[in-house]
């Protein structure tokens, strides 16, 4: 039997990579025939991880992390059909059965029939159904043939592995966030937030056609890092308000439309940047998006934050000047992204040398062993997005 190890949450700013069972085609006591076990290739640290790993959710102690999964297929359930041992795949960070109503109609992020608990599921995260994550060497996956995208040429796919690592879980998150809140070809709009999420969602903005991508932190790299690829950058530490800000850059101080790519940790702005004001860049997107503009929102909220301020937030109760949105007949658009959605057509276009994802986001590619000083280094903020390589297999 082959052994395994992933990286497992141990207590608030603590994770341990450790001995972990290797996968069985099971799920619970029945065999799981419309599985697979993958052997990982690339497996990624998420910032919706860090929201665990500071102690802001209910996450047990022991909970193996990481949703952002690609790797080679070593072992097929009976009853899969159509992908084969072999094949290097991508995979959802949603899991989804394919059957029920949601999955029908594409809401792959609310899957009805894998989480006893709520709508939608996800590997190695609090209250998703309690499946084993993917920060590790080998995980399995179910209902195989719905859920994962096979690459169509191994080789040619290796050489984008850096790219293509990302269909998992960011670039499509950062992509839906875009496409919900309206961008197109001609499009002015504001990120919030200069994370691995948000500056994908920046470069999704300029695949979608925009005019202006402007994009704000209070951290300084990040904020390089998105001009880096020809953003403008607000600095919201700065006590100038986030309107006139904007206003500097395009000449009125309202943009089309807005994505929130922070979520409920955000911090004030200006000389309030070092408080947490978990509802700050929800009303402040309302502030800056013109009247009938759309808001995305795949910057995560959550129903249970121990760590918050106060006993509202703590159920996800935030002060949303929700009159103001209403006022100016904005779109609010919330929820997981439904990955499967879109990750074949960003597929493409990474493939075809339409985007660079990698560059944009800043990838830099450690080892397992690594993985907790990762999370240390993203938690103090650095702009990069951290690759775990468990076997070595991702050519320099």
């Amino acid at each position: 039997m082959c052994q395994n190890h992933g990286v497992a949450y141990i207590k608030p700013g603590v994770v341990e990579v450790q001995s972990i069972e290797y996968p069985k085609l099971a799920i619970g006591d029945r065999m799981c025939h419309h599985g697979v076990i993958l052997q990982i290739v690339s497996t990624n640290i998420c910032g919706s991880d860090q929201h665990m790993v500071r102690g802001r959710t209910t996450a047990p102690a022991g909970l193996v992390l990481g949703h952002e999964i690609t790797g080679l297929v070593i072992e097929a359930g009976r009853d899969v059909e159509f992908v084969k041992v072999g094949d290097l795949v991508s995979v959802p960070f949603n899991i989804a059965c394919g059957r029920c109503r949601n999955c029908k109609v594409g809401q792959t992020g609310i899957c009805l029939n894998v989480n006893p608990a709520r709508p939608g599921a996800a590997y190695g995260y609090v209250d998703m159904g309690g499946w084993v994550g993917g920060q590790a060497e080998y995980v399995m996956v179910p209902y195989a043939d719905f859920n994962l995208l096979k690459f169509p040429d191994k080789d040619q796919a290796m050489a984008k592995i850096r790219d293509l690592t990302l269909l998992s879980d960011i670039f499509p998150t950062g992509y839906h966030g875009a496409v919900t809140a309206g961008v197109g070809p001609g499009s002015i709009v504001y990120v919030a937030g200069a994370g691995p999420v948000g500056l994908a969602c920046a470069a999704s903005c300029h695949l979608l056609g925009a005019a202006v991508v402007i994009v704000g932190d209070m951290i300084p790299e990040r904020l390089e890092q998105a001009k880096s690829f020809g953003c403008e950058i607000v600095d919201l530490r700065k006590d100038t308000p986030l309107a006139d800000q904007i206003a500097a850059i395009i000449g009125v101080p309202e943009v089309d439309c807005a994505v929130d790519c922070v979520g409920f940790e955000a911090r004030g702005h200006g000389s309030d940047a070092g408080t947490e004001r978990p509802a700050t860049v929800l009303n402040a997107i309302m502030s800056v998006t013109r009247a009938g503009g759309a808001l995305g929102i795949p910057g995560l909220y959550v129903t249970g934050d121990p760590g918050a301020a106060d006993d509202a937030a703590k159920e996800g109760s935030l002060s949303i000047r929700i009159g103001l949105g209403w006022a100016k007949s904005h779109s609010f658009y919330t929820g997981q992204c439904p990955v499967m959605k879109y990750h074949r057509q960003l597929m493409n276009a990474i493939l075809y040398d339409k985007i660079q994802i990698a560059k944009a986001v800043n990838v830099e590619v450690i080892s397992l062993d690594k993985a907790p000083k990762g999370y240390q280094d993203f938690d103090k903020g650095a702009a990069k997005k951290f690759v775990i390589d468990p076997h070595g297999m991702i050519p320099n």
